[in-house]
């Protein structure tokens, strides 16, 4: 938001009732219909929504909905005084929204695609979604229409799009960067004082969510101790599969699996330094292929290896940066294997894979890059007519 300010934009952010990953409303915010606030010199406009992050299709189909009607009655009502709209999806009812605002007071609205749908909504198992399929994909194809431009976050999805029809020049690939964090320096930390133990410690930091499939990690963390391997895995973080992992290690006698409390953003980079390797993992899902998620671009940034099960444009990536040892995602064997083998590193091997996934990230991937895509992004969509 800054950057976009010194560039001379006006930058209002128009949000819900903060309660991701957990469904939860954060400590300090209660539901309100409309509430207003400045953070971090932002002005942030907050929309009611019903809180749900579950397993359960009616609690996230009625967050979705919620707050498409809180979006849809704000771009109404107060979108006059925007000249562009940004749009964040997921959900596509937010575009969906910003779509039928846009139409009715003739404003243009950029779409940034960070998940496909209805591909991650069929895929996640919940009751129902299946049936939705036809339904969600309709939505889509309108909100794209409408959309003056729309940005992905991989060339896949670009690809994709365009053999649904999407025209080509609407469309644009802009990588997601890390935040300035991730490139900080935290003084050496005290191990144990974060919870590990002197054996080498792998970390998963982020959301302990469905699509990560980590109960595959901590059965390889589990094998490798079992052949051996002087090895811990451990789990910061939070999400609607937290219990079951949980269980899930204990039912399966994993004792070098450790759970930590989700901590505030602040403190997360102290305790990734303390890690000897980080750990990324999606689902062997096909959709997945086209997602590079963002932790790919903060643990490169940090400086420290990576392990990875992972498919397509993340794996090329991972690979090419020289930091990481990448599997098949949910492979407990090929996982379990490169656990062995990264934990059998000699610092100096260490060292060099992480500095080449900062040296990478400089290069391919930081803030500038994408900022320089977004404002050319942008300043494309200003002169395309709102109405096509």
């Amino acid at each position: 938001m800054h950057r976009l300010e010194a560039e001379g934009h006006e930058v209002t952010v128009v949000t819900g009732i903060p309660n991701y990953p957990t469904g939860k409303i954060f400590p300090g915010y209660r539901f309100r219909l409309y509430q207003r606030e400045q953070l971090l010199g932002c002005d942030v406009r907050r929309l009611a929504l019903y809180p749900s992050h579950s397993r359960s299709s009616a609690g996230r189909a009625l967050n979705f909905l919620s707050f498409f009607l809180s979006a849809l009655l704000y771009g109404l009502f107060r979108v006059g005084r925007y000249d562009l709209v940004y749009v964040y999806h997921p959900p596509i009812t937010v575009g969906l929204a910003a779509a039928l605002f846009g139409w009715a007071r003739r404003r243009r609205f950029i779409l940034e695609i960070q998940d496909l749908w209805p591909d991650t909504v069929v895929s996640s198992g919940m009751n129902g979604t299946g049936r939705m399929g036809a339904l969600l994909t309709a939505l889509c194809n309108f909100t794209y229409r409408r959309a003056a431009m729309i940005i992905l976050q991989s060339h896949g999805m670009k690809r994709l799009l365009i053999e649904r029809g999407v025209p080509a020049e609407k469309l644009a690939t802009v990588r997601n960067w890390s935040d300035a964090a991730a490139l900080e320096t935290p003084p050496l930390p005290d191990r144990k004082a974060v919870g590990f133990s002197d054996r080498f410690t792998f970390l998963y930091a982020g959301n302990l969510g469905r699509a990560q499939e980590l109960d595959a990690v901590i059965r390889a963390a589990k094998l490798a101790a079992d052949r051996g391997a002087e090895l811990d895995l451990a789990l910061i973080g939070d999400g609607i599969d937290a219990d079951a992992l949980r269980a899930l290690a204990a039912e399966i006698g994993a004792d070098n699996v450790r759970f930590l409390p989700r901590v505030p953003k602040s403190e997360i980079r102290r305790i990734m330094a303390a890690a000897d390797a980080l750990v990324i993992h999606l689902a062997d899902e096909p959709h997945l292929a086209f997602t590079i998620p963002s932790k790919t671009q903060f643990y490169l940034a940090s400086g420290q290896p990576i392990l990875a099960g992972i498919s397509g444009e993340a794996a090329e990536i991972l690979i090419e940066s020289g930091a990481a040892l990448v599997t098949p995602p949910a492979d407990v064997q090929k996982l379990a294997e490169a656990m062995e083998r990264m934990a059998r590193w000699s610092a100096d091997e260490l060292r060099r894979a992480g500095e080449a996934g900062r040296a990478y990230y400089l290069r391919e991937l930081e803030f500038e890059h994408g900022m320089r895509a977004t404002l050319d992004v942008i300043e494309r969509a200003r002169v395309i007519p709102a109405l096509q």
